[in-house]
């Protein structure tokens, strides 16, 4: 059986949950939303898909994105809840397929998903350890398969203080910390406010800079959603780069009335009701933000 996850905090936990219930004798594969929704990845009976959309070819199948909502059947659980890997604990647990020995990591993983943070939180990840170890986790072309990996093992064999207390996890966590500073600096410069939304164009910069990404909505307490932008690492047959497209509720100020993650899979994305991401093609990326922002303006409720 092979595990197939995204590489997120969410995505991490849920491969520590299958290993733990299931009898898993191949590596991982890791990818993303938007591949399995373009058939770029090869699925098969014996897989175990988590915190992705389904595909019928997969064995198994956990998620609990609202833009993913199943209507077809399926073997495996779907439910809208703060994280895959929460779906996934309650289905085992009931199967008596696995203990009770990760209560803490399940509770911590609902919060970093759902992003139920306070400010203090978001400000100073560095004295929340799930939270900060969640922040190394980037995906970067999968030079991180490594480390993700890595991480898996820690998570099951030891406590979160010794986690943090690794070598290479604490090299990351410090340039977590010192990238966030960083970040700050640069939200502030590329970021404008349009009717109590935020909108981030990193898309004049060569190099995209990371860091936290609750961080905008203690920046700007008055707005309700945030709208991210940045070109992809993937480029359009013309040469030009893809245009990556990421919204957010506000999770302190909540007026947002917009279900992202259905609005976001008009245009082949998806995600949560509260947050979401799409790919835009680049040649027609500035008609579709303007219409997705128009959306985003009027903060309609959903009939």
């Amino acid at each position: 059986m092979r595990i197939v996850t995204r590489p997120d905090f969410d995505g991490i936990v849920c491969a520590v949950l299958l290993r733990e219930a299931e009898n898993i004798d191949r590596d991982i594969l890791w990818t993303e939303p938007n591949e399995i929704q373009k058939g770029q990845v090869n699925i098969f009976k014996d897989d175990i898909m988590a915190n992705l959309p389904w595909s019928p070819d997969c064995g198994l199948w956990f998620d609990h994105h609202i833009s993913n909502k199943p209507i077809q059947d399926f073997q495996g659980a779907f439910e809208i809840a703060p994280s895959a890997a929460g779906v996934i604990y309650k289905y085992y647990k009931e199967r008596k397929k696995i203990n009770s020995n990760f209560d803490e990591l399940v509770l911590n993983t609902d919060i970093i998903d759902a992003a139920d943070l306070n400010i203090d939180q978001v400000r100073y990840p560095e004295n929340y350890p799930y939270i900060l170890l969640s922040m190394t986790i980037r995906n970067q072309e999968y030079k991180d398969i490594p480390y993700w990996n890595k991480l898996i093992d820690l998570l099951m064999k030891t406590d979160i203080d010794h986690i943090i207390a690794d070598p290479e996890v604490k090299k990351r966590c410090y340039n977590v910390i010192k990238e966030n500073t960083a970040f700050e600096r640069h939200l502030s410069t590329h970021t404008k406010i349009i009717n109590k939304i935020s909108i981030t164009d990193f898309r004049p910069l060569d190099i995209v800079p990371e860091g936290n990404r609750f961080l905008i909505y203690s920046l700007f307490p008055e707005t309700i959603a945030s709208v991210k932008l940045r070109f992809g690492s993937s480029k359009h047959q013309s040469g030009r780069q893809n245009v990556q497209l990421s919204i957010g509720h506000s999770i302190f100020k909540k007026q947002c009335n917009v279900n992202i993650g259905n609005l976001l899979a008009r245009y082949g994305g998806g995600g949560h009701a509260g947050a979401g991401g799409c790919t835009l093609d680049a040649e027609t990326a500035d008609k579709t933000i303007e219409e997705i922002l128009e959306i985003m303006f009027q903060n309609k409720k959903e009939i």
